[in-house]
């Protein structure tokens, strides 16, 4: 991260207003290099009846029993896409993934308010089985499958992680871009009650943060210098807990420089702190 990059992030604020989003998109934009030549993309394989239920798979010629790593777009629970004309995002997440070897999925699924908790919890079960029974025939292994998120995308990863447990068994490990583990301390705001639902007390069943904290699967997290608080509120909480229940510091990254959209819209760009971060967390929980 430059002291110019960090000036400007640190200049849009730390409110997800549109000024901060489009700011931020523009930005890394401009510095992304586009998909490398050598990435070949299959755009959207249906991995369920509904027509958000698509995904793309990014890789280069000759992989076989490759790491399948895999990407889910944030949006407050009631937007975003894997892929939009014209952008490099989340295509670069695919592409990053290509250029590491591996197989890259990005994927969309079910958008609040229509689709409430534990949607996204379904949506990962149909999601996981399809890339067990076709990454082979795409150069990927079914045994290392590494789960990923930013934001709404992580706590979906998480609620996946924690109320799906069983079915959970094998995935290789899982990478926590700002997400939301705690429903029960979270923010109370217009996205959360699109997904949870209006009723603040129902939302503590959907908490994930008891089932992380029981998971076996391999976990990496980050927080950026400039998250709102209650990303960074999130983030504290599951350190301390994390701590009180394994006496282990987690594998937690404070993203120096970053904002809320920033780690995911600079893969791609010459800015490659976070590509190396989750890079070596694949490798080790897939090698």
């Amino acid at each position: 991260m430059t002291p110019e990059i960090r000036a400007t992030l640190a200049g849009l604020g730390r409110d997800l207003s549109p000024d901060m989003i489009g700011g931020t998109q523009r930005l890394f934009a401009e510095m992304n290099h586009g998909l490398d030549p050598r990435t070949v993309v299959a755009r959207d394989f249906s991995y369920g009846e509904d027509a958000r239920h698509r995904l793309d798979l990014f890789r280069r010629d000759g992989i076989d029993g490759a790491p399948v790593f895999v990407f889910l777009h944030g949006g407050g629970f009631m937007m975003g896409d894997k892929h939009t004309e014209g952008s490099p995002f989340y295509s670069n997440l695919g592409d990053f993934a290509a250029r590491q070897g591996w197989l890259g999925v990005t994927a969309t699924y079910r958008l609040a308010p229509d689709n409430k908790f534990p949607s996204g919890v379904e949506d990962l079960r149909l999601m996981v089985d399809w890339l067990r029974a076709n990454v082979e025939e795409h150069g990927g292994d079914p045994d290392k499958i590494v789960l990923s998120g930013q934001s709404a995308g992580a706590a979906h990863v998480a609620n996946y992680l924690a109320h799906a447990r069983d079915h959970a068994e094998g995935v290789a490990g899982a990478v926590f871009m700002s997400g939301v583990y705690d429903t029960t301390t979270a923010e109370d705001n217009p996205m959360g009650r699109a997904y949870y639902g209006e009723d603040r007390k129902a939302w503590g069943p959907a908490s994930a943060l008891a089932g992380l904290l029981a998971s076996p699967v391999p976990m990496q997290f980050s927080v950026a210098e400039f998250d709102p608080v209650d990303f960074q509120r999130q983030a504290a909480q599951l350190v301390r807990q994390w701590f009180d229940t394994k006496q282990e510091w987690p594998a937690m990254h404070l993203l120096s420089g970053h904002n809320h959209l920033s780690p995911a819209l600079s893969i791609g760009s010459d800015q490659r702190e976070i590509e190396r971060m989750v890079a070596g967390f694949v490798s080790r929980v897939t090698g």
